[in-house]
């Protein structure tokens, strides 16, 4: 896609699954890639893979929930690439239970990472998006955060949240050329949900399949959004 081709961006959560399918896409496509995540070894891999066919990019270690992280992280960025045009806020964790069982802990953790983390991110690259009058960020959400699965606690609520952190987003910058799009896979087979019992990988998505949404996304013409967040999921129920 010609209209990718020496663009920036940036992949939280980028070693493993989803973001490791996206950045790899990314860069077939041309972009420079920045993967980041806690950890170091799949990130390096997904580098390699990636300077292996050609393309250019950054392994950084981060925690998206951390501010000095995130804030480190956009400074290697932008010494290595001058801009960041693009954002994926993938990193995610699970964290399931009934709410009135919800240990304080896990329900921080959840909140830090899959609400704080993108808002910190987005925060971070914002100003500059704004000054060059672009930029395109994509949340990777959840069809979590848009149905009500009794039990699925913090992960539940921080999906619906960060679909309304995109919506803000979106309307707070739009006038600068930003757009924001936010994607709610159904389940799709990564390194965190593979083991999961009663699971049959026949009948769900893969990260790939998320990819190649976020090509489509990308490759819009700049006027046109999508308003609502997307719903992608299997025509057949992958729960046996």
């Amino acid at each position: 896609m010609e209209e990718l081709s020496g663009k920036t961006a940036l992949i939280t959560g980028g070693g493993t699954g989803i973001g490791r399918g996206v950045a790899l896409a990314l860069s077939e496509e041309g972009c420079n890639v920045v993967v980041c995540g806690r950890r170091k070894e799949p990130l390096e891999e997904v580098l390699g893979v990636v300077q292996a066919q050609g393309g250019r990019g950054l392994a950084l270690v981060a925690d998206v929930s951390q501010e000095d992280d995130v804030e480190k992280m956009v400074k290697s960025s932008l010494d290595e690439f001058i801009q960041i045009d693009i954002l994926i806020n993938n990193a995610g964790i699970g964290g399931g239970g009934y709410i009135h069982n919800h240990d304080l802990h896990t329900w921080d953790r959840v909140m830090a990472i899959n609400l704080r983390g993108p808002f910190l991110t987005s925060r971070a690259v914002l100003p500059m998006m704004r000054e060059q009058k672009g930029g395109h960020i994509i949340n990777i959400s959840s069809e979590s955060g848009l149905e009500y699965y009794q039990g699925n606690g913090a992960y539940g609520v921080s999906k619906h949240a960060l679909n309304a952190l995109g919506e803000f987003i979106q309307r707070e910058n739009q006038d600068y050329g930003i757009r924001v799009d936010t994607i709610c896979p159904g389940m799709v087979i990564t390194e965190m949900t593979e083991n999961s019992q009663g699971l049959d990988h026949g009948k769900c998505l893969y990260p790939e399949d998320i990819a190649d949404l976020v090509l489509w996304l990308l490759s819009r013409r700049e006027n046109i959004k999508i308003g609502t967040p997307i719903l992608i999921q299997t025509m057949e129920n992958p729960w046996t």
